[in-house]
């Protein structure tokens, strides 16, 4: 019984570790959505701290904490991308300055 269930053990495991998984050697890179809206061509995401991303979000009354990563001339991405892809929660303020980006490949 003891052999049984590890045998069991051995094959799930070694099944698991086989199966490809999304985004693993080989893939194209993850560049086709976003779960916060469209994939964004960013010129530069910045920490919300850097000086030129201060200043916008000063302007605009809106107050970030230091870890917040912010893309500054963010469009939709339509074709090939000059700058930094990018997922942001907030993109509601035209190309000026996207909001809680992450850079993606």
């Amino acid at each position: 019984m003891q052999f049984k269930l590890a045998f069991v053990s051995v094959a799930l495991a070694a099944l698991v570790a086989a199966n490809p998984t999304p985004g693993g050697e080989g893939s194209e890179p993850a560049t086709g959505s976003c779960s916060t809206g469209p994939v964004q061509c960013c010129q530069s995401i910045v920490p919300a701290s850097d000086g030129t991303a201060a200043g916008i979000l000063s302007s605009l009354g809106i107050v970030l904490g230091d870890l917040v990563d912010v893309g500054l001339g963010c469009t939709s991405l339509t074709g090939t991308c000059s700058g930094q892809t990018a997922c942001c929660e907030d993109n509601s303020h035209g190309d000026l300055i996207s909001i809680s980006c992450v850079s993606i490949l």
